[in-house]
């Protein structure tokens, strides 16, 4: 009888206590966060996330990790990424004219190993890893490359293969202890273009990407100018008659160009990025303040996009909506403005600023913007992908919130694809499932595929990877039969082809 009054007032003690416990009911914010999202039809949107590997920001997270940490590591990143509905990653390949894959022209990265020059052990290739593993997940991957950091200040010591000892005539050494080629040699600009086409023709990549280190920000040379000026008289000696910025800005401008023409003389269809600073100039538009790339960085940004010379234009809006003189849809607003070629323009954006409750209405509030800006061709880019799973509110206002649809990329008419036909599909029933076996004429043709479902009068659609030779679907949701699928095939630059409709009895 002891133990049994004992155990009664120890479970009476414990109702009463959980009747204190508190369950915390979500915010009006949340509720809307993660609110229903109605779409009938596949979105087009680009999602991408930068993979930072200086510095070991993202990927490898510490150099000298095993290969089986590393691809452990890759396959973490690219995981979350599909959980979350992107469908790009933007991966460094080139930090510091070191590679993060097999290069004839630079040694192996030090973010790899801690040593540069050092090939992984067990042998791999990081970028056809990451390549294979993005693909198989639908993902696509643009190779994202730094073209005048020549040494990182945080990139342990330079080996004897470093451009800083092979072509060191080439490069100059800033404050910070940074290395920096002269983008003006024309030396250094063969030599990066060289690169990038073995790049561009060794590899199986959707896209070239390269971001706002043009010149470096005044800082890495405490606020110094560009060590150049012996390079400028000479210039000058030889009948040169542009100031000094203006010979700076052209040589920048003549890369960007000559980078366009290569990437498409090798392959037309692989995307080139450039991501600049995100103000152009102070007072462009008019109420717009702060550094001037034009006059710092010496990054004509406005005239890469007036003239053409890139696919998408990601300016790093990295600053909130509501900051005036930095404001996020005006400075939006003025580059869509001077988007002449209708070129793709996708924004950065800083998602790692908070992950609270306003930080991540923040985020979900610039995507918006753009979605209403840019609607013929929408887009986003994280910086960076460590935002995903920056708390447990980011990781599910992303999945079942802005994203919580699966999209395609945005197609790109400008460039030149052959006719996609339909896909051949058969149908079989497997328990309460069906199976889809596709085939196609050119396989290779094929991304993606993009499958509509409709279950009594309810349309859904799901986008596969074309590495899944077999789909399988539901028959049923709970008393919904399945009535019709529709299968279409995508290429990789996301065009569609018909449309095959099998009506189920």
């Amino acid at each position: 009888m002891y133990f049994k009054n004992v155990f009664s007032l120890i479970i009476c003690f414990v109702l009463s206590a959980c009747s204190f416990v508190q369950i915390k009911e979500m915010s009006n914010t949340e509720k809307q966060l993660l609110g229903n999202i109605h779409q009938d039809h596949v979105a087009r949107e680009f999602r991408a996330a930068w993979v930072a590997t200086v510095a070991n920001i993202n990927w490898p997270d510490e150099p000298g990790l095993s290969v089986i940490e590393q691809k452990e590591q890759a396959i973490q990143i690219l995981n979350s990424l599909q959980k979350h509905n992107f469908n790009t990653v933007i991966f460094q390949v080139r930090p510091q004219a070191d590679s993060l894959y097999q290069s004839s022209y630079e040694p192996w990265s030090y973010y790899l190993s801690g040593e540069q020059g050092k090939a992984p052990e067990p042998f791999y290739d990081p970028l056809k890893f990451w390549i294979e593993q993005a693909h198989k997940r639908g993902l696509k991957l643009h190779a994202w490359i730094n073209p005048y950091r020549a040494h990182h200040h945080i990139g342990g010591p330079t080996s004897e293969q470093s451009v800083v000892e092979k072509m060191n005539d080439k490069v100059v050494k800033l404050k910070n202890e940074t290395y920096w080629f002269l983008p003006t040699d024309q030396a250094v600009v063969s030599h990066t273009l060289n690169v990038l086409t073995e790049l561009v023709d060794s590899y199986d990549l959707d896209g070239i990407h390269y971001d706002d280190y043009f010149y470096p920000y005044p800082s890495y040379n405490n606020d110094e100018d560009f060590p150049d000026a012996e390079q400028y008289r000479q210039y000058v000696a030889e009948g040169g008659a542009l100031s000094i910025g203006d010979w700076r800005r052209e040589a920048v401008n003549q890369f960007v160009k000559r980078l366009y023409q290569r990437v498409k003389q090798s392959k037309p269809h692989v995307l080139v990025g450039i991501s600049p600073f995100g103000i152009y100039r102070p007072g462009e538009p008019e109420t717009i303040r702060g550094m001037d790339q034009y006059d710092k960085l010496f990054a004509d940004a406005k005239l890469w996009l007036n003239e053409g010379w890139l696919d998408y234009f990601s300016p790093q809006l990295y600053w909130p909506i509501n900051q005036y003189a930095q404001s996020y849809p005006l400075l939006l607003s003025w580059w869509q403005s001077q988007n002449t070629h209708e070129r793709h323009l996708w924004p950065g954006i800083n998602a790692l600023r908070s992950f609270d409750e306003a930080g991540v209405d923040e985020v979900v509030n610039q995507i918006m913007i753009n979605r209403g800006f840019l609607s013929t061709s929408p887009g986003t880019v994280f910086w960076n992908v460590a935002a995903l799973d920056g708390s447990q509110l980011m990781s599910d206002v992303i999945a079942q919130g802005v994203y919580q649809h699966q999209a395609l990329i945005p197609e790109t008419p400008w460039i030149a694809a052959p006719h996609l036909a339909a896909v051949n599909v058969d149908m079989n029933y497997v328990g309460e499932d069906i199976h889809l076996t596709w085939s196609h004429s050119n396989s290779e043709q094929v991304s993606q595929l993009l499958v509509y479902l409709k279950y009594a009068q309810q349309w859904q659609y799901h986008i596969y990877s074309s590495e899944e030779s077999v789909i399988s679907v539901a028959a049923s949701e709970g008393q919904r039969p399945l009535e019709v699928i529709k299968v279409i095939a995508i290429d990789r630059l996301g065009n569609q082809s018909d449309e095959i409709e099998l009506l189920i009895k």
